[in-house]
């Protein structure tokens, strides 16, 4: 029996030297990135998305037709931490806009019908055969970023976390190719009606994106509601997917 226990007890032992070696050799093996090169790491960055405009909590009533896109164009500066510029903070500037197609829709954005932002039914009447919104933003985001590579930042894998503000500067319709209920051509005009009178002009979102090199998923949830409440459909929160192309 003590020979058992003498047996075990140097087994024990010598699996704690052997974990101890593969610690050290791990520290010792492991970058110091605080001496990384960051010579030809770009501090600004262009960065361009397009992504999928998803309403949530949008009532069933509205009728969207087509891809509702997004496009986001910003300039970002990129500032890395000094003790590890594997990680980084970047601020920047740019636009959004918002479109959203709609079918047999008519939207009074300028409240000439009732003080709020309507969403009317046309289909059984005179209609537009295409007819859209645009919602256009100057933004200021800020992102948490990490690199797994920051000394070959283009072919690395990359994230970030981060929020943005932004101010609305412009709400406007546009509908094309005027019909009756019959689907029939009346007349090829195009009408256009802009305000800005029901919609939160503030907008402040929550982001996030994952991906290699330059390109990234990203996710943008609005954490605010999209029109204000009392002048038209409750709660919509717009939510956009799609795909980044950054120096990031």
């Amino acid at each position: 029996m003590k020979k058992v226990v003498i047996l075990l007890l140097s087994i024990l032992v010598l699996s704690e030297v052997q974990a101890q070696d593969s610690l050290a050799k791990a520290k010792k093996s492991k970058k110091d990135w605080s001496k990384a090169g960051l010579a030809y790491r770009p501090k600004d960055h262009l960065l361009l998305q397009i992504g999928y405009n998803h309403w949530l909590n949008e009532p069933d009533s509205i009728q969207d037709h087509g891809l509702p896109l997004a496009y986001n164009f910003y300039l970002m500066f990129d500032f890395p931490f000094k003790g590890n510029p594997q990680f980084s903070v970047a601020l920047g500037a740019g636009v959004g806009f918002d479109n959203k197609g709609f079918e047999y829709t008519y939207i009074d954005i300028t409240g000439q019908k009732a003080n709020r932002l309507s969403f009317m039914n046309v289909k059984d009447t005179n209609h537009f055969k295409k007819y859209k919104m645009v919602n256009s933003y100057l933004e200021v985001p800020l992102e948490l970023r990490f690199t797994s590579n920051p000394e070959k930042n283009m072919r690395s894998w990359k994230g970030a976390v981060g929020f943005k503000v932004g101010t609305m500067v412009g709400a406007g319709t546009r509908g094309k190719e005027f019909q009756n209920k019959a689907n029939t051509t009346i007349n090829d005009y195009v009408l256009k009606e802009r305000s800005k009178r029901y919609f939160n002009t503030t907008r402040l979102s929550v982001m996030g994106r994952i991906g290699y090199g330059i390109v990234s998923i990203y996710a943008c949830y609005n954490i605010n509601e999209f029109i204000k409440q009392g002048f038209g459909p409750s709660d919509i929160r717009p939510l956009q997917v799609g795909l980044t192309i950054s120096g990031l």
